[in-house]
């Protein structure tokens, strides 16, 4: 059996849309997230793997985001100490990073259903008017 090159273990996981991944922020500047969080992608594996970006949303527990009309509650949070807090989908700071040099991780999450995900959607389309 031959092992798999560099590449192949390189690409053979990839962030797909509707996922959630976890992504290193830093740097930042301003009010901008930092540090590593979950983040709901939006574009397409294809795309990602293709270019080493993804786009998508940053996610937080920070509670304040109850009140924010773009933010969307999708459930309980889970991994990294914050379980049992409310997570937030940011629709108001779409982002793009380099998730491969940023390490990306799958997140215990997964991928949300479809209904959160439609909802995000229309929320960001609130703000960026696509479709």
């Amino acid at each position: 059996m031959v092992a798999p090159s560099k590449r192949a273990r390189r690409d053979a996981w990839a962030p797909d849309r509707q996922q959630v991944i976890w992504i290193d922020c830093n740097p930042q500047a301003g009010r901008e997230m930092k540090d590593t969080h979950p983040f709901l992608v939006l574009s397409p594996r294809n795309f990602n793997t293709r270019t080493s970006l993804v786009i998508g949303l940053p996610m937080t527990t920070a509670e304040y985001n109850a009140d924010n009309p773009f933010a969307v509650a999708v459930g309980l949070a889970k991994g990294r100490g914050k379980p049992g807090k409310t997570s937030y989908v940011l629709c108001h700071q779409p982002k793009s990073f380099d998730w491969r040099i940023r390490g990306a991780k799958a997140h215990p999450l997964g991928a949300l259903p479809d209904a959160l995900f439609t909802d995000v959607c229309e929320r960001l389309n609130q703000i960026i008017r696509l479709a």
